[in-house]
């Protein structure tokens, strides 16, 4: 059974905005791959609320989907091995 999830991303801005957009598409697409998108809700650039990693700004991307339970800790998973996500928080609704 498919759960509804929630997941907020900041992505590093310091090799530009492009890559962070690129970052975007990159999760968005394999969420797509794994679930429903219910919307995407792109904040972009906004100042940290604190240093992560010595940046003073991120770009933010909400995304609501719905998903089997296995393929939050998949997401999670990647989002630690992949270069340029500073914070990310899968909520289940």
């Amino acid at each position: 059974m498919a759960g509804n999830y929630e997941v907020m991303m900041v992505f590093s801005v310091k090799n530009g905005e492009e890559a962070a957009v690129a970052l975007k598409e990159k999760f968005q697409t394999l969420i797509e791959a794994n679930g429903t998108i219910d919307s995407v809700d792109e904040w972009g650039k906004r100042r940290l609320a604190y240093l992560i990693n010595d940046e003073e700004e991120g770009y933010y991307v909400l995304i609501n989907f719905s998903a089997e339970p296995a393929f939050p800790a998949e997401l999670d998973r990647v989002f630690k091995i992949t270069d340029g996500v500073l914070r990310t928080m899968i909520i289940k609704k």
